[in-house]
């Protein structure tokens, strides 16, 4: 099992930090440096800043919406930055939610699982460098009747096969990520858990010939929080928990809602999502459980952390991506050292 940093949203005061924080993470030879986009800041520039910054660590989008460009953009961006970091680039992609999608691009989010199979389809033909000619749902490339002719990618990636990450949370969303994808992003996710999120996979990879084994990268994130409290280090992932829980998406259809659902929590998952909708916030965080947390998060001290890494390790996860807790450097980097410190401990590194 190797070991993953994920810089989470740039631009909420922590920019230097976060720059600091990849470069420690370089140097103590973490697998690869993640950042997100959601309605600010945009992972393609941050990441090719992280890569200018740092040497080893590869670098990958987790994730970019796929509402937010069109597929052959994002296969532009893919080989741009796999050149720009020397061969460093990993792509993830995620349909966003209903809100970001229809509120923020203006954007239908209707049928995403088709629409993500096809934006993947034609991010391979692109990719390839063959003369792009799709007749799809939701593109047609060239345009009919116009003056648009097959054109083929002029940029050459470092790699000829460049790393696609799929975030899936919903079972058939799953499905089809083992089917298409090369490895899967997952949040919320529990050794304890596993089949909710391996099964479906397993299905996918098994309905083109494949296994979890072969080469597909099983990579979660996880919240690392560094301390001998548990209490308080469970306590300090309250707020996360209850926003994705209670807050991300509609009443309606909120994927992390669903999720803590099949775990289990369904009680509690109708309380945070009831008082994070009226605004309640701090309802909210305390409505959402202990055992949820620390379920799926590294909570404790070296030893701690290094029992629930073997059992990640067990469960089949191949890339364990850390979001350290705290709000300061030295926090951020503690957690980071003790991520190393906690797999050599567990025999993983």
């Amino acid at each position: 099992m190797r070991l993953g940093i994920n810089l989470g949203y740039w631009g909420l005061g922590m920019d230097a930090d976060n720059t600091a924080v990849a470069q420690e993470a370089d140097r103590l030879g973490y697998s690869v440096c993640w950042a997100a986009e959601a309605y600010g800041s945009d992972a393609a520039t941050v990441l090719s800043y992280v890569a200018a910054k740092t040497e080893r660590i590869d670098v990958g989008s987790a994730i970019f919406q796929i509402p937010a460009r069109t597929p052959t953009m994002t296969a532009m961006t893919a080989a741009t930055l796999d050149t720009l970091s020397g061969g460093r680039f990993r792509l993830g992609l995620g349909v966003s939610g209903p809100q970001v999608s229809e509120g923020w691009y203006g954007v239908k989010f209707d049928k995403p699982l088709a629409r993500t199979r096809e934006y993947v389809e034609i991010i391979r033909k692109a990719m390839s460098r063959e003369r792009l000619v799709h007749e799809g749902a939701n593109w047609t490339l060239p345009l009919p009747g116009g003056p648009g002719k097959p054109i083929k990618l002029t940029v050459h990636p470092v790699r000829e096969h460049i790393p696609l990450y799929i975030a899936a949370i919903g079972p058939k969303n799953l499905e089809q990520t083992g089917e298409i994808a090369d490895g899967w992003l997952g949040i919320f996710f529990s050794p304890e858990h596993a089949a909710l999120s391996l099964d479906p996979l397993r299905a996918g990879r098994a309905k083109v010939g494949q296994t979890l084994d072969e080469g597909f990268d099983l990579c979660p994130t996880v919240t690392i929080a560094v301390g001998d409290d548990i209490k308080a280090g469970v306590d300090s992932q309250r707020s996360y928990a209850a926003l994705y829980i209670g807050g991300m998406g509609s009443k309606e259809k909120n994927f992390y809602n669903q999720l803590a659902r099949r775990m289990g929590y369904e009680q509690a998952a109708d309380e945070i999502q009831e008082k994070y909708l009226a605004r309640d916030y701090e309802g909210a965080a305390a409505a959402v459980p202990h055992d949820l947390i620390d379920a799926t998060s590294l909570v404790g001290d070296t030893a701690r952390i290094a029992d629930r890494m073997q059992a990640y390790a067990d469960a089949g996860v191949t890339t364990l991506t850390l979001a350290p807790a705290g709000f300061t450097l030295e926090e951020r980097v503690r957690a980071l050292r003790t991520g190393v410190e906690a797999m050599e401990r567990a025999g993983l590194a």
